[in-house]
């Protein structure tokens, strides 16, 4: 059997949570990590008990009309959703793993039905969740509720993205995201930082400039 052929059970963690008397799991997976500019966005969802929303996936292997899609049918079938933000001046404060983490929580903090059990994607979990906890690597392309959160936190980063582009149209940011691309690098040549741009990522930059 190919490896393309092999089923994914995608609700092999969120059963095995039920399994030990959990009710209310939910997943959570962030957005926006390396970007030079924007906020990190983190999403959490919960879904029915032995639900998989058709279709979804790791965001990072659908198209962006896809993920557009599914957005909106996560927001709809999910039993519950929150998505949160921190914006880049508090990576810089805090810096972006523990950016991430905080935006994470906000989300898991967000949900209007409290969770009693967290799955996240990555190795390592936030600090400050007083909910036990698992961490799972590639989680967004091994569980159902991780995945519908990856889909949810990459889409609303990406509107985001797309807001500041009209804001900020000279840094072409609905080509990149904010990623540190060849063209993001010529725009910041050409026209300096703007206040979106997260300054602790820039550290090289700044130096080749002095």
């Amino acid at each position: 059997m190919k490896k393309s052929e092999v089923t994914i059970n995608w609700l092999e963690y969120e059963n095995e949570a039920y399994s030990k008397g959990y009710k209310r799991v939910c997943g959570v997976d962030e957005a926006g990590r390396g970007p030079l500019a924007g906020p990190v966005f983190a999403a959490a969802v919960i879904l029915p008990r032995g639900y998989v929303i058709e279709g979804v996936n790791d965001s990072k292997k659908l198209s962006e009309k896809k993920r557009e899609k599914l957005f909106e049918k996560i927001k709809t079938e999910a039993l519950c959703y929150s998505i949160a933000s921190v914006d880049e001046k508090t990576i810089d404060e805090i810096n972006i793993l523990n950016a991430t983490f905080l935006a994470m929580e906000k989300a898991v903090e967000g949900l209007e039905i409290k969770s009693d059990f967290v799955m996240i994607d990555g190795n390592r979990a936030p600090k400050h969740l007083d909910i036990p906890c698992q961490t799972i690597v590639k989680g967004d392309a091994k569980s159902a509720s991780i995945a519908a959160a990856s889909i949810l936190a990459k889409v609303s980063r990406d509107r985001f993205m797309l807001e500041m582009a009209e804001k900020y149209p000279e840094y072409c940011f609905e080509k990149h995201k904010g990623y540190g691309t060849k063209l993001h690098y010529e725009m910041l040549d050409k026209y300096g930082v703007s206040e979106i741009h997260r300054k602790s990522f820039l550290k090289s930059w700044y130096a080749k400039n002095e």
